[in-house]
């Protein structure tokens, strides 16, 4: 069994889950390091349900804060095994997210009498269709380990807090027509000339800016695909668009999906994909005081995460951790050793002050 060093500084112990490969769908190895020094901290209960691992402190403090982290990456491509160089500790997964893990590690093993009761989630299947996603399942199936006042999803976030989440979904706007011979091409209707509407529609279409808790979400809805053709010398009789709607969280998803129907009225639509936003909640007390003991300014996430799966259950989340997001899946993906310091620092006067 490979074996982790939680007396590790947050840097060193980053580097190690990073050259522990754990690619969607392979999170035992690492699931087994986690749950293997986590069962040796006297102060934490530990559940595992497949490559998911739960620890909780059952102190009865006033509040339960929920931390959570994946441990999956996506494939490798060529970044494997982590280095230092330039004060930034390169290599798979560093950025998205085993940074944000080795906070939540050393939280687990040294903050051992929080001024909260911590529940530590530790998860697989982030990165992959969401079937596989590990706090979705436990969302699903054993929701009342993840009951809490507020959660922190260590996602990353240039160190500092982005609140809520964007809604996004999916359709596929399909045009029919007539096969033809392409030589006699006025006997059919071409299907994939037929899409040219849907693409000025959503050329002139004008996003939502949309304001909540003194944030702002910008909407979006663009095409991502085109399909559609037979072969060389045959007119199409069918096309099809791909949209993605990236949506507000003050829109339902049966609000979003109404208002892309709205858009492509006159036109069939086939809902394929379809993910709710998560609400920022700064006004929740919890919330609020972690806001206020960590400082900075306070940014819209403007994606969706796993912070959606805790506004489900009704608990106010933030995602907060080290690594810039627009570096996660990148061949040259690290991950600013400064961040890490500085973000466990922060969590530890938060759960100790």
């Amino acid at each position: 069994m490979v074996a982790l060093n939680l007396k590790k500084d947050v840097v060193a112990l980053t580097a190690a889950l990073v050259d522990i490969e754990s690619v969607s769908l392979g999170e035992q190895t690492i699931a087994d390091a986690v749950e293997a020094q986590l069962v040796k901290l006297a102060h934490l209960k530990v559940e595992r349900d497949g490559n998911t691992i739960i620890a909780r402190t059952d102190l009865g403090r006033n509040q339960r804060v929920v931390i959570a982290g994946h441990l999956d990456t996506v494939p490798l491509n060529d970044n494997l095994p982590s280095h230092l160089a330039d004060d930034m500790l390169y290599g798979l997964g560093s950025c998205d997210m085993k940074g944000g893990v080795a906070v939540a590690l050393r939280l687990a093993a040294h903050v051992t009498e929080p001024n909260r009761d911590i529940t530590f989630v530790f998860y697989d299947g982030e990165e992959i269709d969401h079937e596989f996603n590990g706090l979705g399942r436990i969302a699903r199936e054993k929701p009342e380990l993840l009951a809490g006042d507020f959660a922190i999803l260590m996602e990353p976030s240039n160190a500092a807090i982005e609140a809520g989440c964007q809604g996004t979904l999916r359709v596929d706007v399909i045009v029919k027509g007539e096969r033809a011979h392409s030589a006699r091409s006025w006997n059919g209707r071409n299907a994939i000339h037929a899409v040219a509407p849907i693409l000025q529609r959503l050329v002139g279409y004008a996003p939502r800016w949309v304001e909540i808790d003194g944030l702002t979400y910008r909407e979006g809805l663009n095409a991502v695909g085109i399909s559609g053709g037979v072969a060389g010398n045959v007119i199409p009789d069918e096309a099809r668009v791909s949209v993605n709607y990236r949506f507000a969280p003050d829109r339902s998803e049966e609000q979003a999906i109404e208002h892309v129907l709205a858009v492509f009225n006159g036109f069939e639509v086939e809902l394929t994909d379809s993910a709710p936003g998560a609400m920022p909640g700064l006004g929740v007390p919890a919330a609020a005081a972690f806001v206020e003991a960590v400082g900075g300014e306070v940014k819209p996430k403007l994606g969706w995460t796993d912070v959606a799966q805790f506004t489900q259950l009704g608990i106010p989340a933030v995602n907060f951790g080290p690594g810039d997001p627009l570096l996660a899946h990148k061949a040259e993906e690290h991950v600013p050793v400064d961040h890490l310091i500085q973000v466990e620092a922060q969590l530890v006067a938060w759960l100790t002050n």
